[in-house]
């Protein structure tokens, strides 16, 4: 759409956030609404997200998702946090009020979740264990999400094992830390297993992982999205195992940030997918 003097400025805090398919998902939507708007990629290098976080409100710009490496430094820059933030300690949304104040959320969780339960309507958190590979900003979001949904056990795994004991204190609940390199044994009798690495993404070293000891019918969410399949999905699709790709929850998480700056409770469908892979 044309940009007015009365157009509503949105974007992206990350690094590197040139990847980023946010902006077309958040044009798409502009486009179909109606509304007035901008989204823009911020490049913002680390060790610079509070600075970023702290301009907004002196820019103009309504809010920002706020990508890797920033979500925990943008938790510290904000004035208020909601609940689930709060019990994350990372932030993804950030939304400008009419005083200027800052308040920080994170959506992740409920992308994590929506995304799962849209792809594989038939899951259900009691079904059995789920292995967690991962202990940063991802990771507190998706373990804060299982353990509300009820998942019964969650076997947490990362090449440091001294993140992964610090998040299991933190929350608490059903969260057993197990070595890494045990992690294709701990994969016997989950029914979900969930990489939040950056394992895979790009150009990064793939996730080396055998799922033999997987049961065939446990879900395989990868949360990456760049590439759309993955190679841990499409080891686990060859195999028989139904999977969930890291695209529906960028868009599920983006909802709640287009109605807290716009108004409006956007629509997850084929349409939008098309538009977010330029299709």
């Amino acid at each position: 759409m044309t940009q007015t003097g009365r157009t509503l400025v949105a974007g992206v805090i990350g690094w590197p956030v040139a990847h980023s398919r946010s902006p077309a998902l958040h044009g798409h939507w502009f486009e179909r609404y109606g509304v007035d708007g901008v989204y823009v990629p911020f490049p913002v290098p680390p060790g610079r997200g509070e600075a970023a976080v702290r301009a907004l409100a002196a820019l103009g710009i309504r809010g920002c998702n706020v990508t890797v490496p920033h979500k925990e430094a943008a938790a510290r820059a904000v004035d208020r946090l909601d609940s689930t933030a709060q019990r994350m300690g990372a932030v993804n949304l950030i939304i400008v009020g009419e005083d200027g104040s800052l308040e920080g959320r994170n959506t992740d969780g409920f992308g994590f979740i929506e995304n799962l339960k849209a792809t594989i309507p038939g899951w259900r958190p009691e079904a059995g264990p789920a292995v967690v590979l991962g202990a940063g900003g991802a990771a507190r979001a998706v373990l804060v999400s299982l353990l509300d949904a009820g998942v019964p056990e969650i076997r947490l795994l990362n090449r440091s094992r001294a993140r992964a004991e610090g998040l299991a204190e933190e929350f608490g609940g059903p969260i057993r830390v197990g070595e890494w390199v045990s992690r294709e044994t701990l994969l016997d009798g989950a029914a979900l297993l969930v990489n939040t690495t950056t394992l895979g993404m790009g150009t990064n070293e793939p996730l080396d992982l055998d799922l033999a000891a997987l049961p065939r019918d446990a879900v395989v969410y990868d949360i990456v999205y760049n590439p759309l399949v993955t190679p841990l999905l499409e080891h686990a699709r060859a195999r028989g195992n139904p999977t969930v790709g890291g695209l529906g929850m960028l868009l599920h998480q983006a909802r709640p940030a287009f109605a807290a700056w716009f108004g409006i409770d956007p629509a997850v469908d084929a349409d939008l997918e098309r538009a977010v892979l330029g299709g």
